[in-house]
């Protein structure tokens, strides 16, 4: 059996990240190590503080402080890679919730028999999730597994590329062949590293039987810093979003998304969809252009300020 490590950047935890390690360290593929890429070390310590993880010294858990600065969504995750000598590592976010003990099993099937680069878990809405979010994550993560190959690029177009670092497994084999993840990276680091593999003639997994709880209620000001910075990493990577747009897709979900809350009959939910597909739009679009624009608004727009400095 493959040994498999868990690498989790880190930032401000709060309770529920106590209840993921538990539900990691219960699943029915024992966890080899669990890795902290942990960003400022008072917040950490804050948390641990007297619980059985602190007592227990970290038991199987390596933690690996950072400042903020030292943060980058592609370089931080390259170095927990390097701290494993696992098969298989599954990088995973704080705030993904395992939704049972199958999570790593079920991904770990998912890559067997084909020759899989990575596969990702299915994203169920919380339980304080809006409607419209509930859909987002249906639309995105529907019930149906499948494997997605160079062959799907003139069907899925940017689609084939994608990959959740929310919950996705790796083998590290193919990884260290690709190089990576790319060291410096606002946004879209799993993305990018899934198109590397597609066109080397890997396939990437989404395996809708491994699941994670993991959605967002943001506001349109944290909508719209968050598509800045999507905007900028495709501005960044022409090579890999030049040819394949995603405009297409963003305006399909808000088309669905609309048509499900009529089919519903929250018509009231309706105009929030709209403005906040409107913040969406606008920071993607100026994200897009950002060299474009002074540097005190990027920092401004960007939700990642220490990218910048």
């Amino acid at each position: 059996m493959e040994r498999v490590d868990v690498i989790i950047p880190v930032y401000k935890p709060e309770r529920g990240f106590l209840t993921m390690i538990e539900k990691l360290r219960a699943q029915t593929v024992p966890i080899n190590r669990i890795i902290l890429m942990n960003t400022e070390q008072k917040y950490l310590d804050r948390l641990l503080y007297g619980t059985t993880l602190e007592r227990e010294n970290h038991n199987n858990i390596t933690v690996k402080h950072l400042s903020k600065r030292e943060f980058d969504h592609g370089r931080t995750r390259n170095h927990g890679v390097k701290l494993s000598d696992a098969d298989v590592f599954l990088m995973m976010t704080q705030d993904a919730m395992p939704a049972d003990e199958y999570l790593v099993e079920r991904l770990l099937e998912s890559m067997r028999g084909e020759k899989i680069a990575a596969a990702y878990a299915r994203q169920l809405p919380g339980e304080d999730s809006s409607e419209a979010e509930r859909y987002t994550r249906q639309f995105n993560y529907p019930e149906e597994s499948c494997v997605k190959t160079k062959a799907d690029l003139p069907k899925l177009g940017v689609k084939t590329f994608f990959c959740s670092n929310v919950c996705a497994a790796y083998r590290r084999d193919v990884f260290d062949e690709l190089g990576g993840f790319v060291n410096r990276a606002i946004f879209n680091e799993d993305m990018l590293f899934a198109a590397k593999a597609v066109e080397a003639g890997y396939g990437i997994a989404y395996a809708a039987q491994a699941k994670v709880y993991h959605s967002h209620n943001y506001t349109y000001r944290q909508q719209f810093r968050r598509n800045f910075d999507l905007g900028v990493s495709q501005a960044d990577h022409p090579e890999v979003f030049a040819a394949y747009p995603s405009e297409s897709e963003g305006i399909r979900l808000v088309k669905s998304t609309v048509a499900h809350l009529k089919g519903k009959r929250m018509w009231n939910k309706i105009p929030d969809v709209i403005i906040q597909s409107g913040f969406k739009y606008m920071g993607y679009l100026l994200g897009k252009r950002y060299r474009r624009l002074p540097g005190r608004l990027v920092t401004a727009f960007s939700s990642n300020k220490e990218y910048w400095r």
